[in-house]
């Protein structure tokens, strides 16, 4: 009887456009000096079909990526690692690891690695340069419930050759060392100061590191939300502090001005939430970072209550 009664107390709501089943394929058309040709964008949000090479609004949708359309001294170019796939009941969300280059001689030479991510917020297009890529993203979005855990469905290609590599903007190194993909929702409470900064307590904590290769679908896997001070949880990981240093995160402000999200302590447990973080990465190295083959499949997000 127990069993029954604790089985009737948990809900599930399910995140807008987390079944990855609808997405905005965006066609634009790179600069003529490095070929001119169309390339495909994906946003996670209701079905539709553009032909611009113009900034998406991200109005319709409370999810971005690390897709990016990007304008560098005035050349257009794309990078793609999100895209639309099949998954168990039809599609999912494939992340990838992978090198996005762009090379005009005399003018740029880019070549960058970058994970593939999804998260809550708005890419800022156009991106000018990569120099600080995390200052191209407006993370989180207004948010006020205290979910039990997030839920959902991954399938993961994790090869751990032992090898990473950073790509960055003119050289490309490799070094020893692992990069789990990540799954990230944190719950803040943000307020702004007289002059616009943005600060923010940490309320709840979910984030947990996929080490190795799945054996297929792994199917309603959940992540418990710490609320107060995860450190003084059994469950405490130092991936799961405050956040600082290279993965610092921006938000627009009132003003629309961006801000860094000054995260400066653990909140008490029963603190009130005014924001949340989702981010879901195919690596956890940051900027540049990683380890290239990784994949990561998601679909079914849900939070539990």
């Amino acid at each position: 009887m127990l069993a029954c009664l604790t089985a009737s107390a948990q809900r599930y709501e399910k995140v807008p456009f987390g079944d990855f089943e609808h997405w905005v394929v965006r066609y634009i058309t790179e600069s003529q000096i490095i070929g001119g040709q169309e390339k495909t964008l994906y946003v996670i949000g209701p079905d539709d079909t553009i032909w611009s090479n113009a900034p998406y609004s991200y109005k319709n949708t409370i999810w971005s990526s690390s897709n990016a359309f990007a304008k560098v001294m005035g050349v257009v170019k794309t990078s793609t690692n999100v895209t639309p796939d099949k998954g168990p009941n039809g599609k999912c969300a494939k992340l990838a690891t992978q090198f996005a280059s762009c090379k005009v001689v005399g003018m740029v030479n880019i070549k960058v690695l970058a994970a593939g991510s999804i998260y809550w917020g708005k890419m800022l297009e156009p991106i000018t340069g990569v120099s600080d890529p995390y200052a191209f993203m407006d993370w989180g979005i207004p948010f006020d419930k205290r979910p039990k855990a997030l839920v959902l469905n991954y399938k993961a290609t994790i090869p751990n050759t032992g090898k990473l590599v950073k790509g960055t903007t003119f050289r490309t190194t490799e070094f020893d060392g692992y990069d789990p993909a990540e799954i990230l929702f944190i719950l803040q409470n943000r307020w702004e100061d007289e002059k616009g900064n943005i600060h923010a307590k940490r309320v709840g904590t979910a984030v947990y590191h996929i080490e190795k290769s799945s054996n297929g679908w792994v199917k309603d896997s959940k992540l418990p939300i710490i609320y107060g001070d995860a450190r003084k949880s059994k469950d405490y990981q130092p991936y799961m502090d405050l956040i600082s240093g290279e993965k610092t995160m921006y938000a627009l402000n009132k003003k629309g001005k961006k801000k860094v999200i000054q995260e400066e302590a653990w909140a008490e447990a029963n603190c009130p939430v005014t924001h949340a973080i989702m981010m879901i990465t195919s690596g956890s190295q940051g900027a540049f970072v990683g380890a290239l083959g990784n994949v990561l499949w998601v679909d079914e997000i849900r939070l539990e209550y």
